[in-house]
């Protein structure tokens, strides 16, 4: 995978509310807050496969993601990766900026193209700053999205390949809500932080177990049970810290 960031292209700010587009996370601050906010948003489109941040770069906007889902790598060495997360439209991806964290932490690869509402760094600490409704919310966000961190963390180490596939397939599956979906093997070879050869022989036997089809990177769940008795507990744990998370969020 690339260590080349693409930058978004820039659809304008729309002069809108960023809610109307779909972040739940903006959706979720008062009114009045959010109209405050607006003017300050720009709404990009992302690709499949674009770079958005790099470990020790410096990050310069802050995304609220609409419709796309981005991926959140460990680098090792320059070039050995392994997904600690994922942001989609619940979430925001750049936030540790107002904890003083100026440097990315991890590579930021966009998983499924489509928009997001996006914000500069100074513009985003600032506002942090100023608004205790965005300071909780995002609090509680990024409690949330570290200890799902861990638990994938946990299972990349301990658990074998095949049920660590079953587990990243189907919470792809719940953040896009969709039994179909695109992963080619590249990608998931980096997101489960293996070879590409041990990707084909772990689909290969979830396939032939008729799970799933998987052709040309093209992925459809025939069987959300089976494919969840395959899959180590970890799906569970990491699915009901982010049910519980996202409830203490969201309120």
């Amino acid at each position: 995978m690339t260590a080349t960031m693409n930058l978004p292209r820039e659809a304008g700010r729309s002069g809108v509310s960023p809610s109307a587009a779909g972040n739940r996370l903006l959706a979720s601050l008062p009114e009045s807050d959010l109209r405050h906010l607006a003017a300050l948003f720009d709404t990009v489109t992302v690709d499949v496969g674009e770079v958005l941040y790099e470990p020790g770069q410096p990050i310069g906007y802050i995304y609220f993601p609409d419709d796309c889902l981005i991926s959140l790598l460990a680098v090792a060495e320059g070039r050995m990766t392994l997904e600690v997360g994922s942001v989609g439209r619940e979430g925001v991806m750049g936030a540790s900026v107002a904890l003083g964290h100026e440097l990315a932490q991890v590579r930021a690869v966009v998983q499924r193209s489509g928009s997001a509402s996006r914000m500069s760094r100074d513009d985003f600490c600032a506002e942090f700053a100023q608004l205790d409704s965005l300071q909780r919310l995002l609090y509680r966000y990024t409690d949330t999205l570290l200890a799902q961190a861990i638990q994938i963390a946990v299972c990349s180490r301990f658990h074998v390949l095949e049920a660590r596939l079953a587990r990243s397939l189907l919470i792809t599956r719940d953040r896009l809500q969709s039994e179909k979906f695109h992963l080619t093997h590249e990608f998931l070879a980096h997101t489960l932080g293996v070879r590409r050869v041990g990707v084909t022989k772990a689909a290969s036997a979830l396939q032939q177990q008729k799970l799933i089809t998987y052709s040309r990177g093209n992925i459809e769940i025939l069987d959300s049970a089976g494919l969840e008795a395959v899959s180590c507990r970890c799906y569970e744990l990491v699915k009901d810290v982010g049910a519980i998370g996202m409830a203490n969020v969201f309120i």
